[in-house]
């Protein structure tokens, strides 16, 4: 058996000569020697040597010379032993440095072509283990966003990592950043993880809003379930949609009804465009369907929402027929009515020319 000592002090090669010389004459360290102790501390990080092993290495090491030395040289050692930990910490230390660099620019390129889907798959499989992720199950992606962007490192970032860590320990989640928004990648299986990281993101953002995509399989579902959340918070924005968690899910309606862009741009042209007609333009008329129907169709409501009186919400109400040709008491007229609003919204019309 390998004795623990012998791989520590395999990293102090020449570290007695130098206190032997050093303590001859009381002089300190020369660069050269310096740089020879910093060498060897890069070398034991590499190797994986922890510091305060190497450390009691040293000591050892220093007791050693010290029972060849005269008493003068000795006066000496406190001094020449303090330079050349020091030398060797700072190399070790630097090499430590560099591999956290090295690990945070690899972690940082597999995010990416985890997100956008850019590596070959297989080789992204086997890169993701090693990020705790197995792409050959299926995943969902939830999305956080708040007024400030946020990177790896940033407090909330931290702060919503450590929830996570000390509530689900050692589960297969990946939590980082991308665009300036928090992101975490979780099991398809474990809707709980997504929930509890929504709860936090929504407390640490200050109220962010979180979008969360459908599991799917593959290095490609990752990709699919994260470009449903960002979608989803987009909708949010033109929508006006409120709750602070989306879940993509609930929202599949509205990609079905912009899949033809054109039938729908038909639709608003043909159905809301008299509106522009209206004194002070379509917005206006627009606003009040969209809170008439918001509140279930109840005019009071909607009228409070808007701070109009009733009778304003009635006369716009009765507008909107006139211009139209749609009642939106009718419900008949009420689906066609809706579906051109809800269109309009996204299609952000007035404001965008169909």
């Amino acid at each position: 058996m390998t004795n623990p000592q012998n791989s520590e002090e395999q990293h102090l090669d020449g570290y007695a000569q130098i206190l032997t010389d050093a303590c001859a004459t009381g002089r300190k360290l020369t660069r050269q020697e310096r740089e020879s102790l910093r060498q060897g501390g890069e070398q034991a990080a590499e190797a994986g040597v922890g510091l305060r092993a190497l450390v009691r290495a040293h000591l050892r090491t220093a007791r050693d010379v010290r029972t060849r030395m005269t008493t003068a040289e000795a006066g000496h050692l406190l001094a020449a032993v303090e330079e050349a930990v020091d030398a060797f910490a700072e190399g070790h230390e630097r090499a430590q440095h560099l591999a956290v660099r090295q690990e945070e620019a690899a972690r940082r390129e597999f995010i990416d072509d985890l997100l956008y889907g850019r590596s070959d798959l297989g080789r992204l499989a086997a890169r993701a283990e090693r990020f705790g992720l197995l792409l050959s199950h299926a995943h969902a992606v939830a999305v956080a966003q708040g007024d400030d962007p946020y990177e790896d490192g940033h407090p909330v970032t931290r702060r919503v990592e450590q929830s996570l860590v000390t509530r689900f320990g050692d589960r297969r989640i990946l939590l980082t950043t991308k665009d300036g928004r928090l992101i975490c990648i979780a099991p398809g299986d474990q809707s709980d993880v997504l929930t509890h990281f929504a709860k936090q993101a929504h407390a640490a953002t200050d109220g962010g809003r979180v979008a969360v995509g459908r599991p799917h399989p593959g290095a490609g579902g990752v990709v699919h379930s994260y470009e449903e959340a960002l979608n989803a918070l987009d909708l949010a924005a033109r929508m006006d949609l409120e709750g602070p968690v989306l879940h993509a899910a609930d929202l599949l309606v509205y990609p079905v009804l912009t899949r033809d862009r054109q039938a729908m741009s038909d639709l608003v042209r043909s159905v809301l465009g008299p509106l522009q007609l209206a004194r002070g333009g379509a917005q206006p008329l627009l606003d009040t369907l969209t809170a008439y129907f918001d509140t279930g169709c109840v005019a009071a409501e909607a009228a409070r929402r808007l701070s109009l009186s009733v009778r304003a919400m009635t006369y716009r109400l009765e507008r909107i027929h006139k211009l139209t040709g749609s009642d939106p008491g009718d419900p008949v007229h009420r689906y066609t009515l809706q579906t051109a609003v809800v269109g309009a919204r996204l299609l952000g019309w007035p404001e965008q020319p169909l």
